[in-house]
């Protein structure tokens, strides 16, 4: 006798709204914030000057990343909300058309026509503006825009990247500031790589290295100019 296995799949693609703002938001906060703290230290500031900075980065960076994100999501809201407004009307007034239109994209997938116009009248029948958000416009639950959550996420997780290289100003000695920093931020910018990746189900080495040369190389910029003001002033 045959056992029969009960197998649910679990997709990621969920994850997706709130994972790009967190990982974007965390990768903004080391990048910028250690960019910045060794940028004023390259330029031979004093050890209380460039703590002010990296605080005053922090919460900048944090306010910038929320108010950035809401915007952007908003006006993505705005856009999915507008095509559902036409969509119902549409609906309302030539529910006719709607299904040959539904029909017309199930037979472009491959179905053929006497199944397609079946299932685009089930499907109408259950929820019709549903079935014409996921099918025609392409949203979905899972890719719907939360404006609030996105700007939440971000501004969370830029502040906790942006307290790492922070955190890393007040135990550094002075003289091996700017190396300790740049150590503190790639090393965590790498760490969120793999976790970044290992959450969105992508190559784990492949986003590390990205996150790390990218990162690196900002801060290699803000260094040597922030050393070429110094020398200047």
């Amino acid at each position: 006798m045959r056992s029969l296995i009960l197998h649910s799949e679990r997709h990621r693609i969920g994850r997706i709204g709130w994972l790009r703002a967190a990982v974007l938001g965390a990768n903004d906060g080391i990048v910028s914030t250690a960019s910045l703290i060794i940028g004023v230290a390259a330029a031979s500031a004093r050890p209380s000057e460039i703590l002010i900075a990296g605080v005053a980065g922090l919460v900048a960076g944090a306010m910038s990343m929320a108010a950035g994100e809401y915007v952007s999501v908003s006006s993505q809201s705005d856009t999915e909300r507008a095509d559902l407004d036409r969509e119902r009307r549409e609906l309302r007034e030539d529910p006719i058309a709607e299904i040959k239109e539904l029909t017309d994209i199930y037979i472009k997938r491959g179905v053929s026509p006497a199944l397609a116009r079946q299932v685009a009248d089930q499907l109408m029948s259950r929820d019709a503006l549903a079935a014409h958000a996921r099918d025609e416009l392409g949203i979905s639950e899972a890719s719907t825009a939360r404006p609030i959550q996105a700007a939440l996420a971000s501004a969370a997780t830029f502040s906790i990247g942006a307290a790492l290289p922070l955190a890393s100003v007040l135990i550094a000695p002075p003289s091996l500031l700017i190396a300790f920093v740049s150590v503190v931020s790639i090393g965590s910018l790498g760490l969120l790589g793999a976790v970044g990746a290992r959450a969105g189900g992508a190559s784990i080495a492949r986003a590390t290295m990205r996150v790390m040369f990218w990162g690196a190389l900002a801060m290699a910029v803000t260094a040597g100019i922030g050393s070429a003001i110094g020398t200047i002033t």
